[in-house]
């Protein structure tokens, strides 16, 4: 496809007049032309709000066509977009919102509860309710009969602010320019067959990039149909009755996503859909073969962030574990003290790395430094993600024998769960206030499945005082825990290890797992916490989940 629209605004208008359906629900749809309308009446609606400083506004919304429209009107209008985390809580999403300057929050009912007791800056006449009884009105009253853009609009416009969780407590915001994001969905269009005739289901959250750069803007380029799902957000049961009802070719999806699906109970009919093509991360080898003998449709994983992609180039004879061929020869994985390129892993028959010391690495974009857009805010961040002229992707990887480079992890503390990344040290200041806590440490143990768990050790004075049914309860009233950061194994001890400095040595709670003699509590992550000790039967089955989906290199010795 030749590149030919600058800024998203350009494809914006492009679709004026297109009669094409471009934004789907079950309960109603919009054309293209309707949908450009209906985003520029809320560009206008935003405008005559803006006041001095950055032109951002904040979006706590789930998948709703309201989310798409603020999107385009932001595109015309010149603002930008910040997708709020609605699994954030408390003093963590108070800082996150704070951190991004918002002048306006575009919100709903439910939405409006979550920020009411937070002390956001920002007077009651800054937040817009989608589902307020004059929304409506005000919308219509802002209508255009010739949409354009804001004459400020060029491709060097900041269009998104995307949190992504970092080592600390504090989240790093990625910026995205207009042309960033326009140039992302001519390359995504070329490289996962994105046609005008596909139908892209959305069911991954609007907030996060996975959407907006692999599915929405590509939409937008071709003028395919956007279909958002039932419930308004990811539903392993609703998934393929909204695929059926919309007639869907295309979705998006991040591992433990495509593992709920593998979880839902197979029928003879499966195979009865319109799916064509997936794109997504991070999910197990066997879950995507799985998902393509059940319901026909090619996989295709990627890897990136929100600050980079483009990284890798697929390759069909990678093999199941890999992400592909390093794209271009500036993509290495190095040693991060020395800067010399790492030497090839060599692999056992189970994909395990036998030299792992010399093998893995940081993965580099040795050219990546000016395509970066930088984090908003945070000169330190940006600094640590530019050194020597390069760009360092945080993750760790090692590249086989043949060539194909694999993801290892991510450097740092931070916590991979449900696609999303959560922060370890947030989560032991939460559990730390547990008045029976004497020290605890949080960290990730692996999925039997994808991505990682949430594990805490919990130091305590007597074993006997430790009530696992107590502990949930207090968990469940800690407002800001995220729904993604409850720890799913709880290890109960008298005596942590400790580093000479007298800080919880992770590092070898992580390596032992729930292999320990200290009882391991576990809960399975569904509905209200419910911690069960673990006897070894159970430790037993757990590790086979881990051989049946081909994962047992996670487990160490």
């Amino acid at each position: 496809m030749e590149l030919e629209r600058a800024t998203i605004a350009e494809m914006l208008l492009d679709r004026l007049g297109d009669g094409h359906p471009g934004t789907r629900t079950r309960e109603r749809d919009w054309t293209w032309d309707d949908t450009v309308r209906e985003s520029a009446a809320r560009g206008a609606y935003a405008s005559s709000l803006r006041t001095e400083g950055p032109f951002h506004i904040g979006v706590l919304l789930d998948n709703v066509p309201e989310f798409l429209f603020w999107l385009g009107g932001a595109a015309l209008s010149g603002a930008t977009i910040v997708g709020i985390n609605p699994t954030r809580r408390g003093a963590e999403l108070e800082a996150e919102i704070r951190y991004v300057d918002c002048q306006l929050i575009v919100t709903d009912t439910d939405g409006m509860a979550k920020l009411a007791r937070l002390d956001l800056g920002l007077p009651p006449d800054r937040f817009v309710l989608v589902d307020a009884p004059d929304y409506a009105d005000t919308v219509a009253a802002h209508r255009v009969q010739r949409p354009v853009a804001d004459p400020s609009v060029d491709e060097s416009s900041l269009f998104l602010l995307l949190f992504t969780s970092g080592t600390t407590g504090m989240s790093k915001a990625v910026r995205c320019s207009q042309g960033r994001l326009a140039r992302l969905a001519y390359a995504n269009s070329a490289k996962y067959g994105h046609v005008r005739e596909d139908v892209d289901y959305c069911c991954m959250p609007l907030f996060h990039g996975n959407a907006l750069m692999a599915l929405w803007a590509p939409a937008l380029v071709n003028g395919a149909t956007v279909c958002l799902p039932a419930g308004r957000k990811f539903s392993a049961s609703g998934f393929l009755p909204d695929v059926r009802f919309f007639g869907a070719t295309f979705f998006t999806y991040v591992g433990k996503a495509l593992s709920y699906l593998m979880a839902t109970p197979e029928r003879p009919d499966d195979l009865d859909n319109t799916l064509l093509r997936g794109f997504g991360t991070e999910a197990s080898p066997e879950d995507k073969a799985e998902f393509v003998r059940r319901f026909g449709a090619q996989l295709f994983e990627g890897y990136g962030s929100s600050e980079g992609a483009g990284s890798v180039r697929l390759d069909p004879d990678a093999p199941a574990a890999a992400l592909g061929r390093p794209a271009h020869d500036e993509i290495a994985v190095v040693n991060p003290d020395t800067l010399v390129e790492c030497v090839r892993a060599v692999l056992d028959e189970h994909g395990r790395v036998l030299n792992p010391d010399e093998a893995i690495g940081e993965m580099v974009d040795r050219g990546g430094a000016k395509r970066f857009e930088g984090y908003y805010k945070n000169e330190q961040a940006i600094a640590d993600r530019i050194k020597h002229g390069w760009y360092w992707t945080g993750d760790l990887g090692y590249v086989d024998e043949a060539g194909f480079i694999y993801f290892a992890g991510r450097k740092g503390d931070w916590i991979r769960v449900d696609g999303e990344n959560t922060s370890a040290l947030m989560i032991e200041r939460i559990v730390r206030r547990h008045p029976k806590v004497v020290a605890t440490g949080v960290y990730a143990v692996p999925d039997p499945r994808s991505g990682d768990q949430v594990m805490t050790a919990v130091e305590v004075a007597d074993l006997t005082d430790f009530d696992p049914e107590e502990f949930a309860a207090f968990l469940a009233a800690q407002d800001d825990l995220g729904t993604k950061s409850a720890p799913r194994f709880v290890r109960v001890s008298t005596n942590l290890p400790v580093t000479g400095s007298n800080k919880v040595l992770k590092r070898e709670l992580q390596a032992q797992l729930w292999r320990c003699d200290d009882p391991v509590f576990h809960w399975e992550g569904r509905g209200e916490a419910d911690y069960v000790r673990m006897t070894d039967d159970d430790k037993h089955e757990l590790e086979a989940q881990f051989v049946a989906s081909g994962r047992q290199r996670f487990l160490g010795a």
